[in-house]
């Protein structure tokens, strides 16, 4: 199968011009000036950019595939992701996790629904385990499940400076961590660790104690919701000068009366200005899992749900409102994440690398054409390809 993308303005997320680019199969064949489509040839799929920005796939890189929540019992439970809450975002790549439910949410689900959404066209793996320490894993070890099983690549979210974490020491996320690096070495894979960062004004001391004390880099970690509160995001700032990775979630509510979530647009735009690498930063939307307030007591008090179409609306929040260039706030949704998550092919248009594809209206940054994997998911906006059940 041939596609020929013709007249758009490409963004690799680094600004190369108006190109074409042709798509063979699945793969993006050739990036040129001009590519015409010869004559009396193979049929070729023949696509007018004009008009029209050309970006990376987006990768969302926190996920809850299956559902999460269940904080205010059973009832609040999420549903599942359908394959267009992620198309219809520009979504191509996701990371499914589990979350604060690691009993009645399981690994074989996890991987079983990364596979279904494969299979309906989009790029997913999976972490292993949940807030949990012990982690609860698929087979024996953490080490067991990131060398054997293709879906898995590597150990998360695990909670820490939260209520509802299951208070790990400094010497069990060192052993994760530690297990998680051999697994991720004996792979190929990342074999990163996904924490969750809680509400406490312990922050992310505990990965810094583990850091300080072992010899596990700071990028063995990826901590998650740095922006959820002020305190936390001033510590976050002094723990990225330290070459740490810092994940900002784009679907938000406010966890108590005066202590909003920053929003990731502005968070962004807080740590350049503080003059944090663009390249350690990514927004990821938590999509799927429930996002609980909770009164000062820690008493739950209502629920709302994440989701994907957050991400793309945060980083385009960040161009037009926050005034950072379109070759930067694309980066923390393709090309950052590929690279901390070793996704080679995915997160830049470049020849060889998988065809995963959006085309922005210009006028107003809005996602008009998405193909995953050089397939056409999303056409003027309307999803073409739908979900077994949608």
């Amino acid at each position: 199968m041939l596609t020929l993308i013709k007249n758009g303005e490409v963004y690799t997320p680094d600004y190369i011009g108006k190109k074409d680019i042709l798509v063979v199969d699945h793969k993006i064949g050739f990036i040129q000036d001009t590519i015409d489509a010869p004559k009396d040839f193979v049929h070729i799929n023949v696509v007018d950019a004009t008009g029209k920005i050309i970006v990376p796939g987006f990768i969302d890189a926190h996920v809850h595939i299956t559902g999460g929540g269940g904080e205010g019992s059973y009832k609040t439970r999420t549903p599942e992701l359908q394959l267009t809450d992620a198309t219809l975002a520009g979504v191509t790549t996701i990371i499914g996790v589990i979350g604060t439910d690691g009993t009645t949410r399981t690994m074989t689900n996890l991987i079983a629904k990364a596979r279904g959404l494969e299979e309906e066209g989009i790029t997913c793996y999976v972490q292993t385990g949940s807030y949990q320490v012990p982690v609860k894993t698929l087979m024996a070890k953490i080490e067991d499940d990131i060398i054997l099983v293709d879906k898995i690549i590597g150990v998360g979210e695990i909670a820490i400076s939260d209520h509802r974490s299951s208070q790990p020491t400094a010497e069990e996320l060192a052993k994760i961590a530690s297990a998680a690096r051999i697994g991720g070495m004996l792979s190929g894979k990342a074999g990163i660790v996904n924490i969750h960062v809680g509400d406490s004004y312990e922050h992310l001391r505990l990965i810094e104690e583990v850091v300080k004390t072992t010899e596990l880099p700071i990028q063995q970690f990826y901590p998650t919701h740095i922006n959820r509160n002020p305190h936390l995001l001033e510590a976050a700032i002094e723990y990225a000068r330290q070459g740490g990775y810092v994940d900002f979630t784009t679907s938000s509510i406010p966890n108590m009366k005066d202590d909003w979530n920053i929003k990731s647009s502005k968070a962004l735009k807080r740590f350049l200005d503080e003059g944090i690498d663009i390249e350690q930063i990514t927004f990821t939307s938590d999509a799927q899992g429930s996002l609980p307030k909770f009164d000062e007591y820690g008493n739950f008090t209502g629920l709302g749900i994440g989701k994907v179409s957050s991400l793309f609306a945060e980083v385009r929040d960040a161009i037009l409102n926050e005034g950072l260039s379109p070759e930067v706030a694309f980066k923390v949704i393709t090309q950052n994440p590929a690279a901390i998550l070793k996704f080679e092919e995915k997160g830049q248009i470049l020849e060889g690398k998988d065809a995963d594809l959006v085309l922005l209206n210009k006028d107003d940054l809005t996602i008009n054409t998405v193909y995953a994997m050089g397939k056409m998911m999303v056409e003027n906006g309307e999803a073409i390809v739908k979900g077994t059940f949608e």
